[in-house]
């Protein structure tokens, strides 16, 4: 089946590229810890290949060097979401909302905070996006 035959190519060949730019980016985090643009960089490509244990901890030190920063403590919750720490999870995406993250159409379909969605927690979370929704308008 040659289809099946060139997905499959196509996917090897975008887990080999995701590898290099992991590998590349893990090299100037090394170089400058503080680098903010390579650690999202990394974080996001660690979530891609699924390394979410990884992507986590790269999320960490990016709350630790941008805590003012809505979409830092957007993407920590993804990143607790995805490993199924739905309370951690919770929490920063709360303050991510605190911090002024607004883009509530994402926030509903994202697939990496599905499992943070089904938690007991989401339904105070969506109680504050509406008023947070009510306050913009």
């Amino acid at each position: 089946m040659p289809g099946k035959s060139r997905k499959s190519r196509n996917t090897r060949e975008q887990a080999r590229v995701l590898d290099i730019q992991i590998q590349f980016m893990e090299g100037l985090v090394r170089r400058d810890p503080r680098y903010v643009e390579a650690l999202a960089l990394l974080g996001d490509n660690y979530t891609k290949r699924g390394r979410f244990a990884e992507g986590l901890g790269v999320d960490q030190r990016l709350a630790e060097l941008e805590p003012d920063n809505p979409l830092v403590f957007y993407n920590l919750s993804c990143s607790y979401a995805l490993l199924e720490q739905c309370d951690a999870a919770a929490d920063a995406l709360e303050n991510a909302l605190r911090l002024g993250y607004r883009d509530f159409k994402w926030l509903a379909k994202d697939p990496d905070l599905e499992k943070l969605r089904a938690h007991s927690r989401y339904k105070q979370i969506q109680a504050e996006i509406q008023r947070l929704k009510v306050v913009e308008k």
